[in-house]
């Protein structure tokens, strides 16, 4: 079994959102598994089409910045600032929930970070790059955290799949 990372931007169209179901659905079909982040955007999309196809316990990883709890609230906090909806909020919160109900070794959560930043969000990077066999990006707009995540999949020689797009 290969593990396959699917990483992302966050601001995504139907293309992408295609792209994305098309290529999770090719890897679990095969028999692989996913590694994601846990985001909006593409990682959503990929944990959708993994609890839809997939073998959950056995074909996804889901590596958070900080713990599910914690992760949880920073959604309903960015809703609340109006940096997010309240659906969105909803929604990514039940999924992660569910995936963490169904089995609790799919979500991984101990990190030494207590808040959703930049620092928390690129060293989860790290750690997503580290344990995947192949990186597979969907970079929108030369997303900075997507390109942070690229360039250390390609220093660690891993094979690298990206696809671009502008929105």
């Amino acid at each position: 079994m290969k593990w396959y990372a699917i990483s992302g931007s966050r601001t995504i169209n139907d293309k992408v959102k295609k792209d994305v179901e098309n290529t999770v659905t090719k890897i679990i079909t095969s028999g692989n598994g996913i590694i994601t982040g846990g985001a909006l955007g593409v990682d959503y999309i990929t944990i959708q089409e993994v609890l839809r196809k997939g073998n959950v316990k056995k074909q996804i990883r889901i590596y958070l910045p900080i713990t599910i709890r914690n992760f949880c609230k920073h959604y309903h906090n960015r809703a609340k600032e109006g940096a997010i909806s309240e659906e969105q909020a909803k929604l990514i919160t039940e999924q992660l929930q569910k995936v963490n109900k169904i089995s609790k070794e799919s979500i991984i959560d101990k990190t030494k970070y207590k808040l959703a930043n930049e620092e928390s969000y690129y060293a989860r990077n790290t750690s997503i790059v580290e344990k995947c066999d192949v990186f597979c990006a969907f970079q929108v707009n030369n997303s900075k955290g997507t390109q942070d995540a690229i360039d250390k999949a390609k220093s660690l020689s891993k094979k690298v799949i990206v696809k671009r797009y502008l929105i």
